[in-house]
């Protein structure tokens, strides 16, 4: 939001420079976003009265005028279409600097000009069209052209927040500002305009919920072909506003003051009475705008008895817009429900000035205020005779005010200081609450303009604002932080992260939100679990496994001529269970490319299965005496049939490791072999704790046996059965040949272990 701070200063004056006041505002939780000056750095601008003009004898477009400051009388050549005798107009004399130009004297096809006669664009102000920026009748001659347009003026823009729709005015402005300087407010007079008319429009409430109160007025003989003035126009201007008509202006201006949108209607268009309703199917309606829109049934309208007139709370319509022949005017102003407005403009592709507002919560005891605000200047500037305001309204669906208790407990809690109960209550008072005691409590009441206050914590956080964030010491927080002991007998995360960097792995952190594609290709047999409000359609459902991210990242590496890439990754997986959803923390890897990096003793070995088996024996620090550790071959949708194992331990799933099926590397486009493994954290982290156990006084005795075994025999059963026979004098254990070959049997294996 933009305001002209003259304008705010007119409302309350604190004893703060620009900058102090900025920073106030900015400290307060309204941030300003910038500065700016209202005007260009002129000198040397003067108001002057063209008394005199003649053509020029050798230029047709040309003029030469006689011109007086009050003072003395200047000829000057100009070539603006609108000047005239009589007319006042700023006046650049000689060594008069303007943007980019200072003014000298000078011959214009031969004719002497000593000075300029200015328009608006020369002055550094936004174009009101080509000719000369015509000044009123009584202005001062000789006055200084800045301080008669007070363009030494700044512009300050705020970055609301939504909630502070109260300050989008500059009502609200003052009431904020006064608040923090315990000051009181000066605001226009806004007492009742006599009526000296009977004519009114009735209206009817047919969605008391969305429109609880509506305000209207008629105005008979209005000129709009009256300009609005230079300061109306110079205040919306310094607002972002455009200056469109006398009527709009001003219904802008007190859009822009109190914060109220106004509308009017072209009374004599008008067919019969005015009801708020809500659209009715397939309705259409011309904006002002000249767009035809379909209206949806829960869009609120105000209509008369041939239709739809304007869609409430965000643009009228054409049919009954104003006009040059507009004679008569029938103004609007209406509290309409921030939820019954909320997102109807957005859906139309809009966003107006007086939807930003609704949306947000306008004063619902502030529209006849307005109204009688918007009247006094309609008939100070178009004339006019007004009737008297018909006020529909249904108390009932009027937001209620509730009152909020306030503890001093919780006060002193989230502050971290206490604050006097005097102060307490004198904030409260400057903000417009009414404040009562109830026992150690307080009851308080917020106004009709604070939409955003409803618990506790609002009237805490309004303290703090008002009170001043940078008065509330800064201390730091004392806790006693509890050591929490990990058994011995776990791995921990941080410490399986540490061995699988040492190991050459990177540690990545992928997205929990998967595409449903992927999903299925890798755990086809699980229900992904969907997310109702996906950011894309890439994140569709939740992740059932790691190796859904880490595919990506290998394929996002591979894409860029990255060909050996390790990668893991700690994290949740999500999974259907009997309860709802289960959350379960588990670690995985993915390895590809070649086992060491090229060096002059090695050609290249490409990575293979047993490196990454022993890279999980090495995490999980597995003995072949202690541990039960079983790699079990078994067959997993996601990896390659003939490379594929189930680690179990105790006859319980822990995880898998493997190739990824060629199927896979075809459909993610990846250079493979790829291999992968995921473990489930809480039945892999069990460990065995190393036993002092006395040397044997014995030496050891080393015994290897060749066993012919069928194919199918595993190695972990021929270890297991081992083990079982040793039994306690078992030192180690190793499996270190597998022959297939000439003098044993097809379907046979001679296997040795020591």
């Amino acid at each position: 939001m933009k305001f002209s701070e003259t304008w705010l200063r007119e409302w309350v004056d604190p004893a703060l420079s620009t900058e102090q006041l900025a920073a106030q505002l900015t400290m307060a939780g309204l941030e300003v976003d910038a500065v700016t000056p209202a005007g260009a750095a002129l000198t040397g601008v003067v108001v002057a009265e063209v008394l005199d003009v003649v053509a020029h004898p050798d230029a047709e477009r040309l003029s030469v005028c006689r011109v007086s400051d009050g003072v003395a009388e200047y000829q000057v050549v100009c070539g603006a279409s609108n000047v005239r005798p009589g007319l006042r107009v700023p006046f650049a004399r000689e060594g008069a600097a303007l943007p980019g130009l200072t003014i000298r004297c000078a011959k214009l096809r031969g004719v002497e000009s000593s000075g300029m006669l200015c328009a608006a664009a020369e002055l550094g102000i936004e174009s009101r069209g080509d000719g000369l920026l015509e000044l009123p009748p009584d202005a001062p001659l000789g006055d200084d052209i800045v301080a008669y347009l007070r363009l030494a003026d700044r512009v300050i823009e705020l970055g609301l927040t939504p909630n502070r729709g109260d300050c989008l005015g500059i009502a609200g402005l003052a009431r904020e500002v006064a608040a923090l300087n315990a000051m009181a407010i000066t605001p226009p007079d806004l007492q009742p305009v006599p009526t000296t008319i009977t004519d009114t429009v009735d209206v009817t409430l047919a969605a008391p919920a969305a429109c609880p109160r509506y305000a209207g007025r008629v105005i008979h003989g209005v000129d709009v072909a009256r300009p609005s003035p230079l300061w109306l126009q110079e205040r919306l201007r310094r607002s972002g506003v455009r200056s469109i008509d006398a009527v709009v202006d001003v219904t802008n201006y007190v859009l822009l003051e109190l914060g109220q949108p106004l509308h009017a209607f072209d009374r004599n268009t008008l067919a019969g009475h005015v009801s708020v309703r809500l659209a009715q199917p397939g309705e259409r309606l011309v904006l002002l705008d000249g767009s035809e829109r379909e209206l949806r049934a829960d869009m609120l309208v105000i209509a008369d008895e041939q239709g739809a007139i304007a869609l409430a709370g965000i643009m009228g319509g054409e049919r009954t817009a104003v006009g040059a022949a507009t004679s008569d005017i029938f103004l609007e102003s209406a509290f309409f429900a921030p939820a019954a407005l909320a997102g109807r403009a957005r859906s139309l592709g809009m966003h107006t000035d007086a939807s930003h507002r609704f949306e947000r919560g306008v004063d619902f005891d502030l529209q006849v205020r307005a109204i009688e605000r918007a009247t006094r200047l309609l008939l100070d500037i178009v004339g006019g005779e007004p009737g008297p305001i018909v006020l529909a309204e249904s108390s009932e669906h009027l937001p209620a005010l509730e009152p909020i208790r306030l503890r001093p407990q919780r006060l002193d809690t989230l502050l971290g200081i206490t604050l006097a109960s005097s102060e307490v209550e004198a904030i409260l008072g400057r903000l417009g609450f009414s404040t009562t005691r109830d026992g150690a409590h307080w009851l308080v009441r917020p106004n009709s303009y604070r939409f955003d206050i409803r618990i506790e914590v609002d009237l805490i956080e309004e303290i703090a604002r008002v009170h001043g964030y940078d008065r509330i010491p800064a201390r730091v927080q004392n806790a006693a932080v509890p050591l929490r002991a990990r058994p011995e007998a776990e791995h921990s995360r941080r410490a399986w992260r540490r061995r699988l960097e040492a190991l050459g792995y990177q540690e990545a952190i992928t997205y929990s939100f998967v595409d449903a594609r992927t999903q299925s290709l890798l755990d086809p047999d699980c229900t992904p679990v969907a997310v109702a409000n996906p950011i894309s359609a890439d994140m569709a459902v939740m992740r059932s496994t790691l190796w859904a991210g880490l595919i990506k990242a290998v394929q996002f590496n591979q894409n860029r001529q990255q060909r050996s890439v390790r990668l893991f990754e700690s994290g949740l997986r999500f999974l259907p269970g009997a309860e709802g959803l289960e959350q379960r923390l588990g670690i995985a890897g993915i390895a590809c490319g070649e086992r060491a990096p090229e060096n002059w003793t090695d050609a290249g070995v490409a990575l293979d299965f047993f490196d990454i088996k022993g890279d999980i024996e090495a995490l999980l620090g597995i003995d072949s005496t202690a541990d039960r550790f079983v790699f079990e071959a078994a067959t997993h949708p996601a990896l390659h049939p003939g490379q594929s194992v189930r680690l179990e331990r105790d006859g319980k799933e822990l995880g898998w490791l493997g190739a990824l099926h060629p199927e896979l590397l075809k459909a993610f486009d990846l250079q493979g072999p790829v291999f992968v493994f995921e473990f489930d954290h809480a039945r892999t982290c069990k460990k065995n704790l190393p036993n002092f156990k006395a040397l044997s006084k014995f030496p050891e005795v080393r015994r290897d046996m060749a066993l012919v075994l069928d194919d199918e025999v595993t190695a972990a059963r021929i270890l297991e059965t081992v083990r079982e026979v040793a039994g306690e004098l078992l030192v180690n254990l190793r499996l270190f040949d597998v022959y297939r070959g000439q003098h044993i049997e097809n379907g046979k294996k001679s296997v040795a272990v020591g």
